[in-house]
């Protein structure tokens, strides 16, 4: 059975240690996540990123610093329509009782009202949206 969720949630991000609000984007197909000072470079042979970012909507007070191996790149339409390519990552996230990876683009979500998107390759065959509900996985953790 598939678990419901909100149009927005709260997504842990275990090795990372916190949690962001999310808004949950039947409309995008790929999710993103807000990502600042990014530092690409080669760890035997692997592409890795470095990046911060701000886990709290509207606040720049706190933030958190990530490593990850570089997935891939992405070319994504954003919702004012420019096309931009994107650097992936794969991270493990939380909703609920539900733990898995995912791919996450970085970009910067400063300006946008949160700080991540979780699109439909994420939801798909685990979860469905009621879009009258918020926060139906947990409130903050």
């Amino acid at each position: 059975m598939l678990s419901i969720l909100g149009w927005r949630e709260w997504v842990r991000l275990p090795t990372l240690g916190t949690a962001i609000k999310a808004k949950i984007d039947t409309g995008a197909m790929t999710s993103s996540v807000h990502a600042f000072d990014l530092r690409e470079y080669v760890d035997r042979g692997c592409p890795m990123v470095e990046f911060s970012l701000h886990p709290r909507q509207r606040s720049d007070e706190f933030s958190v610093t990530a490593v990850a191996e570089i997935a891939g790149r992405r070319r994504v339409r954003s919702s004012n329509g420019r096309a931009e390519q994107r650097v992936v990552v794969v991270m493990d996230i939380a909703l609920g009782t539900t733990a898995f990876e995912t791919e996450f683009t970085l970009t910067d979500r400063d300006a946008m009202g949160f700080r991540m998107l979780l699109g439909r390759r994420a939801l798909r065959n685990r979860f469905v949206v009621d879009v009258s509900k918020s926060f139906l996985s947990g409130r903050r953790p």
